[in-house]
């Protein structure tokens, strides 16, 4: 957003005091100047010069740039052909892999909109997701099928390959039929806008339930064009994809953004330390994104890693889900001395893109998240009175740029509570901005846990503990862990009588849930310790948790 007087900027932090928002201090990105333009036309527009998309570690299949689009125009056609239109949902269920892209792009070049799910999510859990998203059609794997006819037993199937598969669910087609259909030169293609939808990813909010994010196609190429911005030195670039493709920071980088730039992919199906290493060796992979428990393994076993594999080829590790400590960058630069680290913070609701470290020497600002993104502008706001702050001061983060969500899906309370009436979105991090406009992510306002890069809502797990019928009050808490970075931990208030045992309890809440968001440790007590409103008093409790560390 265009602000009033440069001259009131101040160069070294990028804060204006006349209206005390924080300024971007590297160069805006371009927008295209036409409003009808989908995420896919777009990618597909820019010149590049790779001739490798995606590779598939575990099988070596090779797609090339022109297979690519050929296969995303042949799936589109097929769609529009099953009745998909603008503003359909259609659902992919499926594991990283070299199609994920395919199945997203085609949905979304036609103004349809495409969510996803965790493979690792319960029946019950994508069940929600369904009733919530409504899709029309669901892209699945032969072996992820039961999961869907367990969640919906009407939902339309695309199978994404071609195993026998016997099930009783309605089965349309599979992925490769449709990627070898000649394309109708008759189509006719619904004009797209800038602004209509193209994503609905879940995240998990402040009260722990599970929203819609709405992202526009403008989000998308916002961030396609950050991500662009950062990656363009002269030289070939092939990443490794480890983080999940469901989730915006896999979707961002892997499924849309590194396209943009011609990059490789070097698809992994499932993380595995070890495949990774042996794939980077194999494919000489110059670019690693991950996030921090990878790293921190990186450097545990650098000695025995560096002997088993040649990872010579390796330029770029790229860490995000929380910013890295000084052991952990000076440890890995000691380690691997030809590597730079970079960093980056983002949200699902912000498409992934907030702040970033784009040079090793902008990571060695210990704990810093990095610069504020191209084009994004943020304040720093007193929670308890919604005052605006200045430098050094440490408030709620505040976002305001183009790859700012819309809102939250069917739920306009959420939206209103995140966003304000002005585009700007409450991240609900504690922050500061330095004298140099280095933003430092100081502690969360929301509740989440993030094991291993994965958000685990607390509210979710307690609605859960309090459905056993020896539980009769719970509250769950963040416990530091080294290698997930934090597990979830319950405090269980037994009912008169009960002798319910840890493992019980733990086993209660494996069976129901995604294996990320297991209890890891319970402790039972005698009250749950709330503020006169009845709100759990969470600090409390992970003060008493971590009293013995």
């Amino acid at each position: 957003m265009a602000h009033s007087s440069t001259s009131a900027i101040d160069t070294r932090s990028g804060f204006c005091r006349s209206n005390s928002t924080f300024y971007s201090k590297r160069k805006p990105i371009p927008l295209p100047p036409k409003h009808s333009m989908d995420i896919t036309t777009f990618i597909s527009s820019q010149a590049h010069n790779g001739k490798t998309a995606f590779i598939d570690a575990t099988t070596g299949r090779h797609l090339s740039f022109s297979d690519l689009w050929k296969a995303v125009d042949s799936v589109a056609n097929c769609l529009c052909d099953m009745g998909i239109r603008k503003g359909h949902v259609v659902l992919l269920l499926s594991p990283n892999s070299i199609f994920f892209p395919i199945v997203c792009l085609s949905v979304m070049s036609l103004g349809a909109i495409i969510t996803t799910t965790n493979p690792l999510n319960t029946p019950r859990e994508i069940a929600k997701q369904i009733a919530d998203s409504k899709p029309l059609l669901a892209f699945t794997t032969p072996q992820l099928v039961p999961k869907l006819t367990e969640s919906s037993s009407n939902l339309p199937i695309v199978l994404i390959d071609d195993d026998d598969h016997n099930c009783s669910a309605k089965i349309l087609t599979t992925l490769t039929e449709m990627m070898t259909k000649e394309p109708s030169e008759n189509r006719v293609k619904e004009r797209v806008s800038m602004d209509d939808t193209a994503t609905l990813l879940y995240s998990s909010g402040t009260t722990g339930a599970s929203k819609g994010v709405v992202s526009s196609h403008r989000n998308l190429i916002a961030m396609v064009q950050t991500i662009v911005g950062r990656f363009n030195e002269d030289r070939e670039h092939k990443f490794i994809c480890t983080v999940p493709m469901f989730h915006i920071y896999g979707l961002a980088a892997f499924a849309t953004g590194l396209l943009a730039s011609g990059s490789t992919i070097i698809v992994l199906s499932k993380f595995e330390i070890h495949e990774m290493l042996s794939t980077i060796e194999r494919y000489r992979a110059t670019d690693l994104p991950l996030v921090p428990p990878i790293l921190v393994a990186m450097i545990n076993g650098a000695d025995q890693m560096r002997l088993k594999y040649d990872l010579s080829s390796l330029k770029t590790v790229l860490s995000g889900g929380a910013p890295l400590s000084k052991e952990v960058i000076e440890g890995f630069a000691e380690k691997y001395p030809t590597v730079r680290i970079l960093q980056g913070y983002g949200l699902t609701e912000s498409t992934g893109i907030g702040a970033s470290t784009d040079t090793l020497e902008e990571s060695r600002r210990y704990g810093t998240a990095g610069l504020l993104s191209p084009s994004m502008e943020a304040k720093i706001v007193e929670p308890e009175n919604g005052k605006a702050l200045t430098v050094n001061h440490t408030g709620e983060l505040w976002l305001r740029g183009p790859s700012i969500m819309k809102g939250y899906f069917s739920n306009a309370e959420a939206t209103s509570s995140t966003l304000d009436s002005e585009g700007w979105l409450r991240t609900g991090d504690l922050c500061y901005i330095d004298d140099d406009g280095f933003v430092f992510v100081v502690d969360r306002l929301k509740e989440l846990i993030k094991y291993k890069g994965y958000q685990v809502p607390p509210a979710e797990l307690e609605a859960l503990l309090l459905t056993h019928a020896e539980i009769s009050d719970a509250a769950v808490i963040p416990f530091p862990d080294k290698e997930a970075g934090q597990v979830p931990m319950a405090y269980v208030v037994r009912k008169a009588g009960s002798n319910l045992s840890e493992s019980s309890v733990m086993d209660f809440v494996a069976r129901q849930v995604a294996p990320y968001k297991r209890i890891r440790r319970v402790t039972f007590i005698a009250a749950i310790p709330k503020n006169p409103s009845g709100k759990i008093l969470r600090k409390d409790l992970i003060k008493l948790a971590t009293s013995k560390l």
